[in-house]
């Protein structure tokens, strides 16, 4: 089965989020972009997969069609391991954790999807079967750093069914808001994006919401290389502490939970690509780490993400954006009731539109 074409297309859509301000009220964010990288065979199966980016898609695709898919013409798609290996060692002086492994992991996605539909099974058949129909899923809230938004759109949240839910908030104020607006026994998980630059900082903070029933604090410390940090944090066990989004490769996670930083890992399927996560996976298992993936998309990756975590061991939840696209690449892949259901047709399972 080999490998024809590569190209990839950015899909763009205009969104809400709850913020009577719009997009771009507290935003970086425009709108939300996707890349897609798709893969051609001479079989005449296609695969698709999703490239990180966001505000970043543009350079990410360029990465693609003009440095990586020239290498892959011709190319075995069936042996991911052998291709994505040469593919890591041509290209890593261009930086390993940025657009060019971006592009990659995209490419890697494509690659698993086409596996499976030359299998004719679904992706999570290929990554240990699915244990579960249907995956819990989190509202993960954009930052509004208003209280009173925070309390509207988590008791929002709760009202569509999520039972999980995450806040890009670091104002306890707004964090207080959103307890107060959501059961008890529901979890808050906090992402933090690194915002302090001292242990001592983000020990305080970790401290201060310590009875909120916090699941985890995500990525407390400025840099995010700061495992050393990150761990001493952990150590004062005011709350779980979680990281590995920013981290762009298996061997980086790795060091990162030999330091012993983290009770949960996130690595990023757009990042990392499926056979990344396969390897964060074992390693995770080694050292008694819970894996939740990082999954804030809307396109292939949150699709991978869903198979992934459809095929887990243990039932963790998929993280999904609490963002109403006007134009969603998979307009049934929504949550219902808290849950997402988890496609069974070959490969990723479902059309892409757009």
């Amino acid at each position: 089965m080999r490998i024809t074409a590569v190209t990839g297309r950015i899909l763009s859509s205009s969104f809400t989020y709850g913020n009577p301000a719009g997009p771009g009220g507290n935003l970086h964010l425009r709108a939300m972009d996707t890349l897609v990288v798709r893969i051609e065979t001479e079989s005449g199966l296609i695969g698709h997969g999703e490239g990180f980016g966001f505000t970043l898609v543009g350079t990410t695709k360029d990465a693609l069609e003009r440095l990586i898919a020239p290498a892959c013409i011709g190319q075995d798609a069936g042996d991911i391991p052998g291709l994505m290996r040469m593919l890591h060692r041509r290209f890593h002086n261009f930086g390993r954790n940025g657009p060019v492994t971006f592009a990659l992991a995209g490419l890697d996605i494509a690659l698993w999807d086409l596996a499976a539909q030359a299998a004719g099974k679904p992706l999570h058949a290929l990554l240990g079967g699915a244990k579960r129909a249907r995956v819990p899923a989190y509202a993960s809230l954009l930052r509004y750093g208003d209280p009173a938004l925070v309390a509207r759109n988590t008791a929002e949240a709760v009202a569509r069914g999520y039972r999980q839910i995450k806040l890009h908030e670091v104002d306890l104020r707004c964090i207080e808001a959103a307890r107060q607006a959501a059961p008890p026994e529901i979890p808050l998980m906090l992402d933090i994006n690194c915002a302090w630059d001292s242990v001592a900082e983000a020990t305080a903070f970790c401290a201060a919401v310590k009875e909120w029933n916090i699941r985890w604090v995500e990525e407390p410390v400025w840099p995010p290389e700061d495992f050393a940090g990150i761990a001493t944090v952990r150590q004062a066990g005011h709350t779980g502490i979680s990281a590995g989004e920013c981290l762009g490769t298996p061997q980086a996670i790795a060091a990162m939970l030999a330091a012993g930083a983290v009770d949960v890992v996130q690595p990023s399927v757009t990042k990392l690509g499926i056979s990344g996560l396969l390897a964060v996976r074992e390693a995770a298992a080694r050292h008694g780490v819970a894996l939740v993936p990082h999954s804030p998309y809307f396109g292939p990756g949150l699709l991978a993400t869903l198979h992934f975590l459809a095929a887990a061991a243990v039932e963790e939840p998929l993280e999904v954006y609490f963002a109403d696209l006007a134009a969603p690449p998979y307009p049934t892949l929504a949550p219902q009731g808290g849950f997402v259901a988890v496609p069974q047709g070959p490969g990723l399972g479902l059309t892409l539109e757009g």
